[in-house]
């Protein structure tokens, strides 16, 4: 079945048909090995990120931007048929501009009357199950089978986190004492939307909330001296995370001792991030970094990031969490102290991290682990 088209940006193939279609009959083969199992006879997508991981990002069917689910869903059934289904309003652009060049099949039903599941259950047979609650369908939990990139999916999320860095380095260097948090976040969306990425959390804060707010969301305060960008993007269906700070003037000393710690803490979570890894093991791997840096217990402030993909974090390291570390997954591990915080959207491939949101042209911070260096950012003086 395949996609009748290349995966353009900017003029230039980042993905050719040929590779794309490769990716997408894979996932459509896996859903229906996955049906088989369980003996299902379809499997009914409503969720975005279920949507955007099976058709390789290229169908988007968000119309309210924070809602899990969009103006279609996608129908596989047990022989491998594909569907989408819509009401007529949408219909004509969903034909056109995400799944012209898919060859799944319309279901198309009057905007008043959402025949989603009745139509589903009417083409797959009585044993279908559902990414969202759904009387009369089991349910489906889809995200084991996002978790390992494949090789076209790596090649969209370096374009992600390379374009979405750049963008926040570029905002950051235009903040001056005096701009507002919404300002902020005003650049960093302009920055972003003008790039094709939709931007998702906002967490643009200055001076003392930065260090008072572990989630600290813009509220109009004016700059005095410390900056924080930090915020997730999206493109096909595909989340990177990312933070940066900018401080005009010296760094206060306890100041700079946080970003050491957080920079000490991220070297750590990278250096375990492995193969086999729970997400237990690598919540001790920060707690202990922490104490080791005399910052015990700094963990329980506020979780220390995780897996992540088609959702901003698909898992978090937890002191019980038994999610396992994957080959080809990507991670945004975001430890902080004192102010200081270290975040980045890095991906784990045979053994080595590759770091999708470096910004080498910033400051930079290094910190090692059993004889191992990590990079991290640091702060821009301004």
């Amino acid at each position: 079945m395949g996609i009748a088209k290349d995966l353009t940006v900017d003029g230039a193939v980042l993905v050719s048909a040929s590779d794309w279609s490769a990716e997408i009959d894979a996932k459509r083969a896996l859903l229906v090995e996955w049906m088989r199992e369980r003996h299902f006879e379809g499997l009914l997508l409503r969720r975005n990120e279920n949507i955007a991981w099976l058709t390789g990002g290229a169908a988007e069917l968000r119309v309210l931007t924070p809602s899990e689910t969009g103006v279609g869903s996608v129908l596989v059934t047990h022989d491998g048929r594909c569907f989408y289904l819509t009401t007529a309003n949408e219909a004509p652009r969903l034909s056109e501009e995400e799944f012209g060049a898919l060859g799944f099949e319309p279901v198309i039903f009057p905007w008043a009357a959402d025949a989603t599941a009745d139509r589903a259950l009417e083409l797959a047979g009585p044993h279908v199950a559902c990414d969202t609650p759904t009387p009369g369908m089991a349910p489906a939990h889809m995200a084991p089978l996002r978790a390992s990139l494949s090789e076209t999916e790596i090649r969209r999320f370096r374009w992600l986190g390379a374009a979405t860095a750049a963008a926040t380095a570029e905002v950051l260097r235009t903040l001056r004492p005096g701009v507002s948090e919404f300002e902020m976040e005003a650049r960093v969306a302009a920055a972003l939307l003008s790039r094709g990425i939709l931007p998702s959390v906002y967490l643009m804060a200055v001076d003392d909330r930065i260090l008072r707010y572990k989630h600290a969301v813009a509220r109009g305060r004016r700059l005095e001296r410390f900056a924080m960008l930090n915020l997730c993007a999206r493109r096909w269906g595909l989340t990177v995370s990312i933070t940066r700070f900018a401080h005009a003037g010296p760094l206060p000393a306890a100041l700079e001792r946080g970003f050491e710690v957080a920079a000490q803490v991220n070297a750590a979570l990278l250096h375990h991030t492995r193969v086999g890894a729970t997400s237990a093991e690598l919540y001790r791997v920060a707690a202990d970094a922490y104490a080791d840096a005399g910052f015990a217990d700094e963990e329980l402030r506020h979780h220390q990031g995780g897996a992540t993909g088609y959702w901003e974090r698909e898992w978090v390291a937890t002191p019980s969490g038994t999610e396992r570390v994957l080959d080809r997954q990507a991670f945004a591990w975001n430890p902080s102290a004192a102010g200081g915080k270290a975040e980045d959207t890095v991906l784990l491939r045979d053994g080595r991290i590759e770091n999708l949101t470096a910004t080498p042209d910033l400051p930079v911070l290094r910190a090692a682990c059993e004889g191992a260096e990590y990079t991290c950012a640091g702060v821009l003086a301004l």
